[in-house]
């Protein structure tokens, strides 16, 4: 067996923990939205043709649609802005895109702006928590004692006091009554 043999099983693992650090389907929604409307505005209707400002507006929509899904991928600190400007130019799309890319480019777009807003980062659980090199190692957790009383701190003179009522040992026959 070689080396290569034993990493190939760690490999999907590996490609699943990235891809749920992040919010991966919703910046796939988003991108394939943008280019599905790169790829209707090319569509060989004449009916569709743009010209002017409106027609750069037709192509830089969907074109910071994609860019929005990539950077959803990329940096999933700052979601909540690319999922507001993806649902954003998503609704704006209708207007300068052909219809949002005939609906289906909108919808893509909308869902994954949804999903990306949505998305929150898992948690790690406490035993499995990563540790950075210089951290130290966790100390042992010590078993519970459940026959031991709660507290069972006295004070140095011998009285312990329990539930706010602090009560002499010559009152409770303590060793000062015998006498």
């Amino acid at each position: 067996m070689t080396g290569g043999e034993h990493a190939a099983p760690a490999a999907p693992g590996r490609w699943r923990r990235w891809r749920r650090a992040r919010p991966f389907t919703a910046g796939l929604l988003v991108a394939l939205g943008g280019a599905e409307m790169l790829v209707t505005l090319r569509a060989p209707l004449g009916v569709l043709l743009h010209v002017g400002p409106q027609g750069l507006a037709a192509y830089l929509v969907p074109a910071v649609l994609v860019l929005c899904g990539v950077l959803l991928v990329a940096t999933p600190q700052q979601r909540v802005f690319y999922a507001l400007l993806s649902m954003l130019l998503g609704l704006v799309s209708w207007l300068t895109s052909n219809l949002g890319g005939f609906l289906v480019g909108m919808l893509l777009t909308l869902v994954g702006g949804a999903l990306a807003f949505a998305w929150t980062p898992a948690k790690q659980r406490a035993g499995r928590a990563t540790r950075t090199a210089g951290d130290p190692p966790p100390a042992p957790r010590e078993p519970a004692d459940d026959t031991a009383p709660a507290h069972d701190d006295a004070p140095p003179g011998g009285d312990a006091v329990r539930g706010g009522d602090a009560v002499p040992a010559e009152s409770r026959g303590g060793p000062a009554d015998r006498g």
